[in-house]
């Protein structure tokens, strides 16, 4: 893979920012031996469909920075994006269809209003681009929560009027993790309809009393560094602990990023909440193990091998999905993260297909 370097003296702070991150992707790729070789790589799958696929309008892009939340997350700023470039970067890295969504912050910035008119917004954004895009683009609708009324009004009017492919949460909403009894409302639509629920980590909320005296759990760090992989872990265990992934059993829950720690921490937290249950009243919640069979997972990140190899241990492999996580993953780290998973000797060649598109089909229908 070659890196294209700017002329000196016209790369920008963002640009910065992403040569950064594609050579910190790049250096960590693991390199297949015989291919660094001059043996040739193996082949690239035929078909690949994008199940973590971000898009940020210029209405949106407005939006955040009148919530002066451009540089979200501790991120330097939010990357390039327009409809020409996704389709461009979706015939560079062979993707046959991309789903859509809004990532971290999401669109409720502190004033239920604006999040409703915003979710309304970007949805039927999605929806134009998937009309436009026939077969291409599908889109996770997002919603205003933590207003759950104004979350219940669109989770209808995008699954039932606009066509979602599903829907996309964060991992908190102001400090409202996914177990939170009062999302009940919502997950019984979701319920009802067979969702798919995409879940994208977003910053901690350091009010809610996981860390003392609301400190900076990250460190100084931004929070994809680290935790954003914590606070994924954070809310799908409290999903399960909290009964609620149990209460609604036909809403397909897609994890990203490999399952962030929840498969090497399963066992601890069996352990755990088993030893914490024993002498109540009320059953134990259903095994981390048990549900980590029954969630879907994305590929996005850097899963090969370590995080990989723990994923296959404990999930259903028909229920792996690849995921670039463009644009916020440059396309040059797109493309090796890629390799690495063609390249990998953890998936046969019949996995890795499923994983690149075939699994996607079953869990959202097939592309015509």
């Amino acid at each position: 893979m070659t890196l294209h370097t700017p002329t000196p003296g016209t790369i920008s702070r963002r640009g910065a920012a992403h040569l950064l991150a594609t050579a910190a992707f790049t250096a960590m790729m693991p390199v297949d031996s015989a291919a660094a070789q001059g043996g040739g790589q193996p082949s690239a799958p035929a078909r690949r469909i994008d199940l973590h696929h971000h898009f940020l309008p210029d209405f949106y892009r407005e939006a955040l920075a009148k919530a002066d939340l451009l540089k979200a997350d501790g991120i330097p700023g939010t990357p390039a994006w327009s409809e020409a470039a996704m389709i461009a970067m979706m015939d560079d890295l062979g993707i046959d269809k991309a789903i859509i969504s809004v990532s971290s912050p999401g669109v409720h910035f502190g004033d239920d209003a604006a999040a409703r008119a915003l979710a309304r917004r970007v949805n039927e954004e999605g929806a134009r681009l998937a009309a436009a895009h026939r077969g291409r683009i599908g889109f996770f609708a997002s919603t205003p929560l933590p207003d759950v009324a104004g979350a219940v009004e669109e989770v209808t009017y995008a699954l039932d009027h606009l066509g979602a492919a599903g829907v996309i949460f964060e991992t908190n909403f102001h400090g409202v993790y996914l177990g939170d009894a009062q999302l009940a409302p919502v997950y019984a639509e979701l319920d009802k309809r067979k969702a798919v629920l995409f879940i994208h980590p977003t910053s901690p909320d350091t009010s809610c009393g996981c860390a003392a005296g609301g400190q900076d759990l990250g460190l100084g760090y931004p929070a994809p560094l680290i935790e954003f992989i914590f606070d994924t872990t954070r809310s799908v265990t409290n999903m399960v602990l909290s009964g609620t992934f149990a209460r609604y059993p036909n809403i397909r829950l897609l994890v990203p990023h490999a399952g962030a720690a929840l498969p090497i921490l399963a066992g601890r937290i069996d352990a755990i909440a088993g030893m914490l249950a024993q002498g109540a009243r009320h059953a134990p919640p259903p095994a981390m193990h048990e549900a980590l069979r029954r969630m879907h997972f994305d590929l996005a990140g850097m899963p090969v091998p370590h995080m990989l190899s723990t994923l296959l241990a404990v999930a259903d492999h028909s229920r792996i999905h690849y995921g670039s996580d463009w644009p916020y993953t440059p396309v040059p780290a797109c493309h090796a993260l890629a390799a690495a998973l063609e390249q990998t000797p953890l998936l046969s060649p019949q996995l890795r297909n499923a994983i690149m598109a075939g699994n996607a089909e079953a869990l959202i229908g097939k592309t015509p």
